[in-house]
């Protein structure tokens, strides 16, 4: 099985923020798509809005990074 991480553009560099190999890893585990409300409450973030629209961002930039896939809006999963 390809790891997440392993599917990155080799001419993009991954985020530096921590919490990016902490998505990649729950993705990894997830069995559906998940939404950043509960990506947000498994990374321990408090599910405060500003908590949720950042973990929105980050999500959103996997997608830009061809790593994730939006199904739905706000429903994020890995790509196949």
């Amino acid at each position: 099985m390809i790891a997440l991480a392993d599917r990155l553009p080799a001419q993009t560099t991954p985020p530096e923020h921590p919490d990016y190999p902490r998505i990649l890893a729950l993705f990894n585990e997830a069995a559906g798509p998940l939404r950043a409300r509960d990506v947000c409450g498994a990374l321990g973030h408090e599910p405060l809005p500003k908590n949720i629209e950042g973990t929105h961002a980050k999500l959103k930039r996997l997608v830009k990074l061809d790593v994730l896939i939006e199904v739905d809006a706000g429903s994020f999963t890995k790509k196949q």
